[in-house]
């Protein structure tokens, strides 16, 4: 019996990992809702929200900053940037946005794929915004916001690596007449991390995080809509 029930769980094991292998970029989590998304109304600014656990947690923390307006949250927790490079087109391009917000690099720092070197990550974050801009999408490109440590990664010091890959993505983004929503001055504390207030775990916004993150999003999502290209 116990060994039918091993043999069971390593079948299922290998079943879970194959379909994990198979959509590694999760594109499946937002299928159905993205079949239900008609096209933009005349004059919608639509604005879909492009990130990780700190965007998809976000709609759940304060769902009352999405109702009502044209917003969608398409942020997967634990996701890479070239997690979200992959299912771009599907959960940014194909909703006809005419603005995207994203907010990424948090995990790749962390290593949740592996090691990966910042010129990689920012080359899939340069990547995502010139897709948008190909297909007339206006780009909001997100500082990372503060980390002091990782509670699942606790052998990495973020502070450097994100420091750096927000230079990186503060110049590409003055270069290239490209909105920096900068998160990580408002919301840093004196050791360059997330203060408690702001969060539960040092890492992700609770609601005091995202309430400060609204206004300068929506700012930046208006500066974005009006530029000429």
């Amino acid at each position: 019996m116990v060994k039918k029930l091993f043999s069971a769980l390593i079948v299922l094991f290998f079943a879970i990992s194959a379909t994990k292998a198979q959509d590694w970029a999760n594109i499946k989590k937002y299928q159905e809702a993205n079949s239900k998304v008609p096209p933009p109304a005349s004059g919608e600014n639509r604005v879909v929200y492009m990130g990780d656990s700190i965007t998809d947690f976000w709609i759940g923390n304060d769902s009352t900053f999405f109702a009502g307006k044209p917003y969608f949250d398409r942020g997967i927790s634990g996701q890479t940037t070239g997690q979200m490079l992959v299912r771009f087109r599907e959960d940014v391009i194909n909703l006809k946005p005419k603005v995207v917000v994203i907010l990424a690099g948090i995990n790749d720092i962390a290593e949740n794929n592996g090691p990966s070197k910042l010129e990689d990550v920012f080359g899939n974050l340069v990547s995502m915004a010139e897709l948008a801009k190909a297909n007339n999408i206006k780009v909001v490109l997100s500082s990372i916001t503060p980390a002091f440590a990782f509670p699942w990664r606790k052998s990495i010091d973020p502070v450097p690596k994100v420091a750096a890959l927000n230079e990186m993505i503060k110049n590409y983004s003055d270069k290239n007449n490209i909105v920096y929503l900068d998160y990580f001055t408002a919301m840093a504390d004196a050791r360059r991390g997330l203060p408690a207030n702001l969060s539960k775990d040092g890492v992700h916004p609770n609601l005091a995080g995202y309430k400060m993150m609204e206004p300068l999003a929506e700012k930046a999502i208006e500066a974005a809509l009006k530029k000429r290209k």
